[in-house]
């Protein structure tokens, strides 16, 4: 017998001391971080929720308790019975048996309806039918990525399943090691904005934290490096991602094209946007006659080995590492990650791209932990001039531009990621409009940008907490006004745009490296009435860049293989800093000065030469702490 079942044959003997002799206990198995209790009895569990919440403070462990097959009755009694016990307001859409954990998973409008005050909704169910409930949202704007992601996790259950006992096992193996050290080695990221990728290491355990590319660059990862993949693509124990943007996100699923079979730890609204920017990733690369480093199968291996998590959940990620996430404030699901190393050995949080302040999306990021001596912090802003305009600045000053553009007859043209600063915009010109500041004109949303808001509505309680109370309780969602269109009809549609009267355009890539922006530079580039507005950071060695930089002649070649013609572009062009999901270098220095506890280290990382160097210095000079610059293929011992 292997140590894990015997780990698990003594649990089951606690479980069974800890628990009133009457209720009887089948089997326990661990899914990847959580102890899975199956029962005759979940009726008695339900009744009690003390039950579970004591076992989990006594055992220390992460607890579900589903029933054995014996105590459920049938779907379709069970079906009728949990629409008696839900409140016809919670919009029931779906429900979804899966006999083989006994799990139902109910979608609806509004879950929190279903899950009822602390619970006692789920838990009547439980005592009526037997089965375990799980709630998921249905979404307020149709999503494909969404729905193409829940039915592919319901169609490989099986092998899901098999995935997360195999994970389980390996994270309560047995620790091997006699020594106790930590090591961080720098794969990318580091004098550079873009592939981010990090080496975790202990005498014990090797976690990859990242792995994206660089944009206007082929450049990858150093991930054939002997810390890294050298010795093959199973010597990781783990990856954890902070965040789906593709300088962190867009090269995990070669990972496991090179043979990784383990976990993704990362939040469930980065799950669905990893899965939708890495497909859009391969589509881009074939449309300018790239090859894609993976296909799109390697995208389902990675959504199908995710583990999300919640912020603030404490979990076991392996026998000596606890891993934490805390709000970033940076994008939808963006995460400060916390790790808790050995038994008090060693605690170390990596920033992924953070925004401090509160925006209109999103609450600032969290930097109060428990510990941490060192910090791995990103620098995109880092520069001694990086002061960002004021938020309320910023609106003004788009605002005005817009106000300008339309009293000329013009279009405004604003590049934006997909993710993130689209719906900070959205939310500006929706206000803007409702309010008069400006006049109410159509705002068309192309590239991916409307499914990525469909992501957001998905997921509102990872919004700002005033915001989501208003998507949530009060009914009033603004990613639905009336103003917004979806850019569906391809360069016909654009061309009707050009054509027409004044209108605003937001349109994905965000860097101008391709993508519909160029097609809108096509159709309106030459006419001197418009205006393109930069509102996000533009990496060197981009389109983008260029053209803020004073560049006109551009490339219209667009998405299409073999022509390279050029022409001038003559709108205005304009930069309205303070929209970015960065801390500009006040909001970097604030999140480590305000820092609970402050780190012994910190490592300044993803930000050019000069702004690494800039905050490393700032932070010692002023702050007194030990700073880093680290240069790629850097490792640097903590313990």
């Amino acid at each position: 017998m292997s140590s894990v079942d015997t780990q698990l044959e003594e649990l089951k003997a606690e479980i069974k001391s800890e628990l009133p002799a009457d209720i009887s206990i089948t089997d326990v198995t661990y899914e990847g971080p959580e102890l899975v209790i199956y029962t005759r009895d979940p009726k008695r569990f339900a009744r009690n929720g003390d039950l579970v919440r004591d076992l989990a403070g006594t055992l220390r462990k992460r607890i579900t308790v589903r029933p054995d097959p014996t105590a459920l009755s049938t779907p379709d009694r069970a079906r009728d019975r949990i629409l008696d016990v839900i409140p016809e307001e919670a919009g029931v859409t779906d429900l979804d048996f899966h006999e083989d954990t006994g799990e139902v998973v109910i979608e609806a409008e509004k879950p929190g309806v279903v899950i009822g005050n602390h619970g006692e909704t789920l838990r009547r169910i439980t005592q009526e039918v037997g089965w375990t409930p799980e709630v998921v949202r249905t979404p307020p704007i149709e999503s494909s990525t969404v729905s193409n992601v829940r039915s592919f996790l319901k169609q490989e259950r099986e092998d899901r399943r098999d995935i997360l006992e195999r994970v389980g096992r390996q994270i309560h193996r047995e620790t091997l090691a006699d020594e106790e050290w930590v090591r961080i080695t720098s794969l990318g990221c580091c004098r550079e904005v873009g592939r981010a990728s990090f080496i975790l290491s202990t005498a014990d355990t090797r976690i990859l934290v990242d792995c994206g590319d660089k944009p206007g660059s082929d450049d990858y990862p150093y991930l054939q490096v002997p810390e890294a993949l050298g010795a093959g693509a199973n010597s990781i124990d783990a990856v954890v991602l902070t965040h789906a943007h593709l300088d962190h996100s867009a090269l995990i699923p070669l990972l496991f094209k090179y043979g990784y079979d383990g976990p993704i730890y990362t939040t469930e609204p980065t799950r669905d946007l990893m899965g939708l920017l890495t497909l859009d990733y391969l589509d881009v690369a074939a449309k300018e006659g790239r090859t894609p480093p993976y296909d799109s199968e390697m995208v389902r291996e990675a959504i199908k080995h995710t583990i999300p998590l919640d912020y603030g959940d404490v979990t076991d990620i392996a026998p000596d590492v606890k891993l934490t996430f805390h709000n970033a404030g940076h994008i939808l699901g963006s995460a400060v990650t916390h790790f808790h190393i050995g038994d008090g050995l060693y605690n170390v949080a990596f920033s992924g791209d953070i925004h401090y302040e509160d925006t209109r999306l999103f609450d600032g990021a969290v930097n109060d932990f428990p510990r941490v001596e060192t910090l791995v912090l990103e620098s995109t802003y880092g520069g001694r001039n990086d002061y960002q305009t004021d938020q309320e600045d910023a609106e003004r000053k788009l605002i005005d531009a817009i106000n300008e553009t339309h009293d000329r007859g013009g279009k405004v043209v604003i590049p934006a990621f997909a993710v993130g600063r689209s719906q900070e915009l959205m939310l500006v010109l929706e206000e803007a409009m409702r309010e008069g500041k400006i006049p109410s004109m159509p705002v068309h949303l192309d590239g991916m940008i409307w499914e990525a808001t469909a992501i957001h509505t998905t997921y509102p309680e990872y919004l700002r907490d005033d915001l989501s109370d208003r998507i949530l309780h009060e009914d009033e969602n603004p990613f639905l006004a009336d103003e917004f269109n979806h850019i569906d009809g391809g360069d016909d549609e654009r061309r009707d745009v050009a054509d027409g009267d004044p209108a605003i355009v937001l349109s994905t890539s965000g860097m101008v490296t391709g993508g519909p922006i160029m097609s809108w530079l096509e159709q309106l580039g030459s006419d001197p009435d418009s205006t393109l507005v930069f509102v996000g950071y533009q990496a060197q060695g981009t389109l983008g860049h260029r053209i803020q930089n004073g560049r006109r002649e551009i490339p219209i070649d667009g998405d299409r293989v073999g022509r390279s013609e050029t022409m001038t572009l003559k709108m205005d062009v304009e930069t309205v800093d303070g929209f970015s999901g960065h801390a500009d270098r006040q909001g970097l220095e604030n999140f480590v000065k305000t820092m609970n506890p402050r780190p012994e280290k910190v490592l300044c990382v993803h930000g050019d030469e000069r702004s690494v160097q800039d905050l490393s210095s700032g932070l010692y000079h002023d702050h007194h702490l030990r700073t880093f610059a680290p240069k790629n293929l850097e490792t640097f011992r903590f313990r």
